[in-house]
């Protein structure tokens, strides 16, 4: 032992406190005693700035790492292991054990700066491995309620360990869907990231196909005996401090059966919750806000599944959302929460449907009403009448372009003449993939889609058209992020008397263009020509023609 232990140790025993108490304190007050500190320890001493340099998780494994505080490291060229606790002798005992970490050298830091690392690597490392070698016949056991890497190492059983792995790994790779389909050969991960499906793993085995299914029911409380009708349900878990939900479609196909999990993390919600965040046009933004602000009408936001209309919905009501208005949601499910209003959750297995929930809206003294969706002629009938009489109702509906809107409320059995007198304007969006920054290179477009889209060489040529090569961070899609397109069809009465006699689609886009309507495929193509996205980008999401 050391003069300088000897020291330590007495000034420790003076105090009250342990040795390594002691020492972590010195740490903290005098940072520059570190190489003092590691020489009797036997350890090397390496600063917290060159901690953030190579890690090696391929001799370590984050999982193992996260849960022995140890961080693998490459110092000065050479491997090396960052004990986050070097006072104590767990860690170094289980690092003994191995055959292969036992011959690499031994390091620390200051207090605290393994486990700041080893964050941050959580952050952004993937865990999904491959789990075709593990037991497939191993008990399913019960629900984990949190995840973390340290937890899926502990976990022994390969089922649950593959579940929340997949879990955990698609609210890092930023899915908004997990696609879980049973093949002849076991079982495909598919996650959807930034609108376009991109397989992420398998295991193979029937087994663990059956399983890793039955383990989806468990969670969302379903018949794991039933496997030839669909379900649906839903489940909670906590992954990283945050709180998500998954929303679970379970259907049977000639396989076995097939699971869709759409994410909704709840730690984004209500963030950066406004119309510049979407990254819409500041004259969009402009029109938007001006339909929002309507004392009554209706404000209708079309467009596919999974266009963001619903966050254009929220963006626009949250930022009307003074307090001076009493605004009612209904929505299945609420999948943003707002201070100050009140939102109702659909509950169809109680009755509560968008129709019943909207009448019941009505005798709450609304200003401002948000269905979230209309589906059926009666929420939108009672969706109608409630615009006509003095409220303003802002909603969601599926429907091809904002001028075909009419005609899906007409199917709906809608008075025509009602709707378009209650109708403010239509939202028509689109998402498509915004270049990817750190890969990005001027390109000339792609020939052939620029001949269908028209482009004259003059627009070519002044254009500042990239692409994205592929990295790491766009994981070589090119790709990385969305960017939302939004048409506004604001109505005044040329156009309202031309909906009425049923004009043609021609007739009615002059009629829009000479009030100044900007159509989605120019809002599209200028953004291309920006190099903010690809024309063969655009070409997938909207049509060129």
């Amino acid at each position: 032992m050391s003069d300088n232990t000897h020291k330590w140790q007495a000034l420790a025993s003076q105090r009250g406190i342990t040795l390594a108490a002691y020492l972590t304190e010195l740490l903290n007050t005098a940072p520059d005693q570190l190489h003092t500190v590691a020489e009797p320890l036997g350890l090397l001493a390496i600063g917290p700035e060159q901690l953030s340099g190579d890690w090696r998780f391929d001799l370590l494994p984050l999982p193992q790492a996260l849960m022995h505080n140890v961080l693998p490291l490459d110092h000065l060229g050479q491997p090396c292991l960052v004990l986050g606790d070097p006072f104590t002798l767990a860690s170094r005992h289980w690092l003994q054990s191995s055959s292969t970490l036992r011959q690499l050298p031994l390091a620390m830091s200051l207090p605290g700066a393994v486990n700041a690392q080893l964050t941050k690597a959580e952050a952004s490392q993937r865990v999904m491995q491959p789990f075709g070698e593990d037991d497939p016949d191993a008990p399913i056991g019960q629900a984990a309620q949190e995840i973390s890497l340290s937890s899926i190492a502990r976990d022994d059983n390969p089922v649950v360990r593959l579940v929340n792995s997949m879990l955990f790994d698609a609210l890092q790779s930023r899915a908004s869907d997990i696609h879980v389909e049973t093949t002849p050969g076991g079982l495909v991960i598919k996650y959807r990231i930034d609108g376009v499906l991109q397989q992420m793993g398998q295991a193979s085995g029937m087994d663990m196909a059956e399983q890793a299914l039955s383990r989806i029911k468990v969670l969302s409380e379903l018949d794991i005996g039933e496997r030839r009708v669909p379900q649906d349900g839903r489940f909670k878990m906590k992954i990283q401090g945050r709180e998500v939900d998954f929303r679970v479609s379970i259907m049977p196909s000639i396989h076995g059966e097939d699971a869709v999990l759409r994410i909704l993390d709840k730690s984004q919600r209500g963030e950066s919750l406004s119309l510049e965040a979407l990254g819409l046009a500041a004259d969009t933004i402009a029109r938007i806000r001006a339909l929002a602000s309507e004392p009554y009408g209706m404000l209708l936001v079309t467009g596919p599944t999974g266009s963001g209309k619903s966050t254009t919905l929220y963006a626009a009501l949250s930022e009307t959302n003074t307090g001076e208005k009493k605004i009612i949601t209904i929505e299945d499910p609420v999948e943003y929460e707002l201070p100050g209003v009140l939102q109702i959750p659909v509950n169809d297995k109680k009755g509560l449907t968008f129709a019943r929930g909207l009448r019941s809206i009505l005798r709450h003294d609304p200003d401002t009403i948000l269905v979230g969706e209309i589906r059926d002629g009666e929420t939108a009938g009672i969706a109608v009448q409630a615009a006509l009489t003095g409220h303003l109702v802002m909603s969601s509906v599926h429907a091809n372009s904002a001028f075909s809107v009419l005609e899906r409320f007409t199917y709906m059995d809608v008075d025509p003449a009602s709707f378009v007198e209650a109708l403010n304007g239509v939202v028509a969006q689109r998402l498509v993939r915004r270049i990817c920054a750190d890969c990005a290179v001027e390109a000339e477009p792609d020939p052939d889609i620029a001949r269908l889209a028209q482009l004259p060489e003059a627009q070519l040529k002044q254009g500042r058209y990239r692409v994205g090569k592929g990295c790491e961070a766009c994981r070589h899609t090119g790709y990385r992020g969305r960017l939302a397109l939004a048409e506004v069809l604001s109505m005044n009465d040329t156009i309202k008397e031309g909906l009425l006699v049923r004009s043609s689609a021609s007739t009615l886009r002059e009629l829009a263009r000479e009030a100044g309507h900007v159509f989605i495929r120019d809002i599209a193509l200028a953004h291309a020509a920006r190099g903010d996205t690809t024309l063969k980008e655009i070409h997938r999401v909207i049509s060129l023609y």
